[in-house]
């Protein structure tokens, strides 16, 4: 017996014909200009300086079929710190630039629908060489990372909005994905919010296999309460709100 409800959804996934009817409606067509690809931020934001692409001297060659074979979700890590030069890696590899093409579309390290990437990268700092515990976001057009805010606990409402998953809080930090749906919605209209969970799916598997290169492991977290993951990182939970998370650390050696 089919639930109307998971009816309805499973419909939703698959009636992109119907959905892009409405692409004539999006404000694309209408003639406005892009949302910016990157949030705005003051001018005296306390910002720090990310090692640039390719100039990483600690990090250890992975053979890609190698990275793809040892991929695992890990639950357990060590207490050892990551490097500032380890975090600039793992944030590029994930949202990092590679060609600005207009204000609202750009090629980066992970395909987007329509290169719009309605994603915003913010970090749970714990365990940082350097960094300060706190909230940070990636700024991908500057490579470098944002002072959100600092919160002394931190630790214990990562765990709480994560429905006591305790090994979030373990990590040395917990990357976690808003969307920013306009982003989307200003080209693909309604078919937006499929495409904005497929990106999602794209930037976590590169999470995945750069771990690899740094000795650490990660694991999705899709199970979470909205309003608390929402009010921990500060945003609206409409139009920016948490969509994905993934705690990041060292894990013991075999």
């Amino acid at each position: 017996m089919h639930d109307p409800l998971l009816d309805r959804r499973r419909e939703f996934l698959k009636d992109t014909i119907r959905l892009e009817m409405d692409f004539s409606q999006t404000d694309q067509s209408r003639g406005v200009d892009p949302p910016p690809i990157e949030k705005p931020f003051a001018a005296d934001a306390v910002r720090v300086k990310l090692t640039p692409p390719g100039q990483w001297q600690r990090l250890t060659p992975v053979e890609l079929l190698a990275a793809i074979r040892d991929r695992r979700s890990h639950r357990r890590f060590t207490r050892d710190a990551l490097t500032l030069e380890e975090l600039s890696f793992l944030l590029w590899t994930t949202q990092g630039m590679q060609q600005r093409l207009d204000q609202g579309t750009a090629l980066r390290t992970v395909p987007s629908a329509g290169a719009r990437h309605a994603l915003e990268t913010y970090l749970l700092a714990f365990r940082i060489e350097g960094l300060e515990l706190g909230v940070y976001r990636y700024l991908p057009l500057e490579h470098e990372l944002l002072l959100e805010f600092q919160e002394p606990q931190l630790r214990r409402r990562i765990v709480e909005a994560t429905l006591r998953q305790s090994f979030i809080g373990d990590a040395a930090v917990t990357f976690v994905w808003t969307a920013v749906p306009y982003r989307m919605e200003w080209r693909y209209g309604l078919a937006a919010h499929k495409v904005i969970a497929l990106d999602a799916g794209h930037v976590c598997q590169n999470l995945y296999l750069a771990c690899e290169a740094i000795g650490a492991g990660t694991c999705a977290v899709a199970a979470y309460h909205q309003q608390l993951m929402d009010r921990l990182v500060r945003v609206d939970g409409d139009d920016e709100f948490v969509i994905y998370l993934a705690p990041v650390g060292k894990i013991p050696t075999v």
